[in-house]
């Protein structure tokens, strides 16, 4: 079976939004993935945009079973049927997902800590992206 992490951000929400992606097998990375994705992005947007590279990248190992890890339980919940999709732009989305779940047998979709060791690469990925193009990090007090 082939595992994804995927996750997604923003910096200011909207602002600069990155994604990092882990396609992998038995715990072995088959290959990692990172992108800019724009300037006026929301954290939301970025998950899903996230996901959605995730599933592409997994039909290239397989067309059978994938499972899904993400951080966001937004999306998860939305993607389980647990929390309608209300924004436009994630409803756009969520149906692009839709799509792509066409290319597999079986999909699963699970919740995850941020702590998750490779929920943490995936973020790695997306911060990398970001910082590389001169972003820095947002820090909130409280």
């Amino acid at each position: 079976m082939i595992y994804t992490n995927s996750d997604g951000g923003a910096r200011g929400n909207p602002g600069p939004g990155a994604i990092g992606v882990i396609v992998r097998k038995e715990g072995k990375i088959l290959t990692r993935y990172s992108a800019f994705i724009g300037r006026r992005v929301t954290n939301n947007i970025a998950e899903y945009e996230a996901l959605i590279k995730a599933l592409e990248l997994s039909s290239k190992f397989t067309k059978k079973e994938v499972t899904c890890l993400l951080d966001s339980e937004l999306v998860v919940k939305q993607l389980l049927g647990k929390y309608r999709v209300k924004n436009e732009k994630l409803r756009e989305l969520f149906c692009k997902v839709q799509k792509l779940q066409d290319n597999f047998k079986k999909i699963r979709y699970l919740h995850v800590s941020r702590w998750n060791k490779f929920q943490q690469v995936a973020d790695a990925l997306a911060n990398e992206e970001l910082n590389k193009r001169g972003f820095r990090k947002i820090y909130r007090r409280g």
